[in-house]
């Protein structure tokens, strides 16, 4: 080979590397610039299933982007208080939260449905709704009208119906009752004469301490034997019907959602469906010895009776009948979901209901 046309061609590609190299460096820092979010919580930092969802988000899409695309989390009354956090994000003031749509089911019942509403869809679902049945994307067409797009962000399972300071037996013992109780369930049971009760958790023990209120849901035994509700009402009665499968959300702001690279936004969603799925298998994991703990300290556990389930049954559908009338997007995302849970539950008495009942009987009989 002639030296003077290989040394000739060497420095010509040499040259054209240089290039591409000093082209491909700005493309990436546009790709992954230094982005820095602030997220409120709407939990405390001591419910570690709950509140460290956000954790998780802010973990992964730290490891993602390499750092560059950073969160940081805060827990509730840090920043603003829990049930402030979505409209602090509509405002812009903070960039994301980690909350429960019901919170803020006075602006609009719509914010519920889509996180849980009363005798819904189950975890399973309500999972099966969101990512396949187009429940994000009718959930954010509401969304957008709040300034915010909303991705699932975790899932307690059925929760627990609450801890009382006396038995529930009848209809009639739920007149004049003081209940916390969260979301818009609270509006259905007003039919029964409940006295609804909306209250941050971490203002739930001194309520039932002063006997300012008569009983309250929180979550299910891990969360609930780590605020003592056992030692002020132990009266702890389930289902807890108006979460079946409650989603807890990242709520962002739209348009800082929208401002940022492509491969973020990839990573948020990336992110929030893992801390989604990362939830609900932590709560399914630590509720079995939570419960056994909170029975031997004293927890009486207690059924709803039939009479209360289809009481309260009948008043939410009463209860949806009025919102359907005179909310279109109220309507539109609950046909959608009403739709959805017909068939699931037909689903549900096949395969799954018979296999876990045939298992639950082995426990009870020591065989397993």
């Amino acid at each position: 080979m002639d030296r003077r046309k290989f040394i000739s061609r060497a420095s010509i590609g040499g040259a054209a590397a240089a290039g591409a190299a000093a082209l491909a460096a700005p493309a990436i820092a546009q790709t992954h610039p230094k982005v820095t979010w602030r997220l409120t919580s709407s939990f405390p930092k001591s419910l570690d299933t709950i509140y460290g969802g956000a954790e998780v988000l802010s973990k992964y899409v730290s490891d993602i982007t390499e750092g560059n695309f950073t969160i940081q989390v805060f827990p509730a009354g840090e920043l603003v208080g829990g049930l402030q956090a979505a409209d602090e994000v509509t405002a812009g003031n903070i960039e994301a939260c980690h909350t429960v749509g019901y919170y803020y089911w006075g602006k609009d019942p719509t914010y519920a449905l889509a996180a849980a509403v009363p005798f819904s869809l189950s975890a399973r679902g309500i999972n099966a709704w969101h990512y396949h049945g187009g429940g994000i994307d009718l959930y954010n067409e509401f969304m957008a009208t709040q300034n915010i797009f909303a991705l699932p962000g975790g899932n307690t399972g059925v929760q627990m119906g609450g801890w009382f300071n006396k038995e529930i037996n009848t209809v009639e013992d739920l007149r004049g009752l003081k209940f916390r109780v969260g979301g818009f369930a609270g509006k259905v049971m007003e039919r029964l004469g409940v006295v609804p009760q909306q209250i941050a958790g971490g203002d739930i023990y001194p309520a039932l301490e002063r006997g300012t209120i008569d009983g309250a849901e929180w979550v299910g035994p891990y969360d609930d034997e780590k605020l003592g509700f056992v030692k002020v009402a132990p009266y702890y009665y389930y289902p807890g019907w108006w979460e079946g499968g409650p989603t807890v959300h990242f709520y962002f702001n739209k348009p800082a959602f929208e401002g940022l690279p492509p491969v973020y936004q990839a990573a948020l969603r990336v992110a929030a469906q893992a801390a989604d799925a990362n939830m609900l298998q932590m709560y399914d994991y630590k509720n079995p010895e939570a419960i056994k703990t909170l029975v031997g300290q004293g927890a009486q556990l207690r059924p709803f009776s039939a009479e209360i389930l289809q009481a309260c049954f009948e008043a939410a559908n009463a209860t949806y009948a009025e919102m359907e009338a005179t909310n279109p997007a109220f309507k539109k995302i609950w046909e959608s979901i009403k739709a959805f849970r017909s068939e699931n539950y037909t689903w549900a008495q096949v395969a799954e209901y018979n296999y876990d009942t045939f298992m639950m009987i082995q426990q009870n009989n020591g065989a397993l």
